[in-house]
């Protein structure tokens, strides 16, 4: 499997290419802004990869260097050129029946999750309301694609994401409250793949608590686990012309499996979901973090002030 990654080491922007091994150091590659969006329109995800290597300046950097931060894969450097999006009740778990091939196309669920930037990376906290009611970790495929000029998506590749959210208040209301329950942070790998969406990744979720795993599961994802096919979700989505925005980068959350909660687990304040994914030798951790910050009103704050 190829992969590339990227990071910011010393102020500048860098890229490198397959895993890392474990305590090696980092051979990285300065990458001029644009040059690997350029790449994948020009010649598709596996043209990331010579993108990278043509570069003859590289600097070594030990994989615990306080200066060195990974990037979520190819996030532009503007705030608002990325958006997050997720499918929702795509497993085959979630469906009575299995599909038929033959029937008329009828999409997923589906909503906007947030920015790029607002992505977190590995080991950074996943916060998330003081009000919430009962959390769900999401181990998901998430698929890349940047637009060209013209707001064609080009695929880039995939990697693996957390979708973390408030399982407990969306069934107070499914029909309308699912947005409110999506407000958790969402986490993902730097490693980008550079191959077709995977038909299978499986590994296993730990959440751990105190030091000590508290909970665990095995878990798979990927084509074939979903009740419909990649295709048909990425095409009908992109049927849409906000998506296809000139420039834009949209990371396709594909949707989890049933996870802790269906289990009747309940992850509290301070527990660390960790998704290893064995079959593609990576490994997606974060400490989750309850933000106890009372609500403010800044109507009602403003009103107030006004009358004074």
């Amino acid at each position: 499997m190829s992969v590339i990654f990227e990071c910011e080491y010393q102020g500048r922007r860098y890229a490198g290419l397959d895993l890392p091994p474990p305590g090696a150091r980092l051979r990285l590659h300065p990458v001029p802004d644009g040059r690997l969006h350029e790449a994948v329109i020009a010649g598709g995800p596996h043209a990331l990869k010579e993108a990278v290597a043509q570069s003859s300046e590289t600097v070594l950097v030990a994989a615990d260097d306080p200066q060195l931060r990974y990037l979520p894969p190819l996030l532009p450097t503007g705030t608002e050129g990325s958006l997050v999006t997720g499918f929702m009740g795509t497993h085959r778990s979630k469906h009575p029946e299995d599909p038929d091939p033959d029937a008329e196309f009828r999409p997923p669920n589906w909503l906007i999750k947030a920015m790029g930037s607002w992505l977190r990376l590995p080991d950074e906290p996943l916060t998330v309301s003081a009000s919430t009611v009962a959390l769900l970790e999401e181990p998901e495929v998430a698929l890349v694609f940047i637009n060209d000029d013209i707001g064609d998506p080009h695929y880039a590749g995939y990697t693996f994401a957390n979708d973390l959210n408030d399982i407990g208040f969306h069934l107070r209301n499914p029909w309308g409250w699912t947005p409110y329950s999506k407000l958790c942070d969402t986490s993902i790998t730097p490693w980008l793949f550079l191959d077709e969406p995977p038909r299978t990744a499986a590994g296993k979720i730990v959440v751990e608590r105190g030091g000590a795993a508290a909970w665990e599961v095995p878990f798979a994802c990927g084509a074939d686990a979903l009740f419909y096919r990649i295709a048909d979700m990425v095409d009908h989505l992109f049927s849409h012309p906000g998506l296809r925005r000139p420039g834009l980068v949209n990371y396709l959350l594909l949707g989890s499996d049933k996870a802790s909660y269906h289990a009747g687990h309940r992850l509290e304040d301070g527990d660390r979901v960790r998704i290893d994914v064995t079959s593609h030798g990576v490994v997606l951790s974060n400490p989750v973090v309850w933000d106890r910050r009372p609500g403010t009103s800044v109507v009602a704050e403003r009103a107030a002030a006004a009358a004074v």
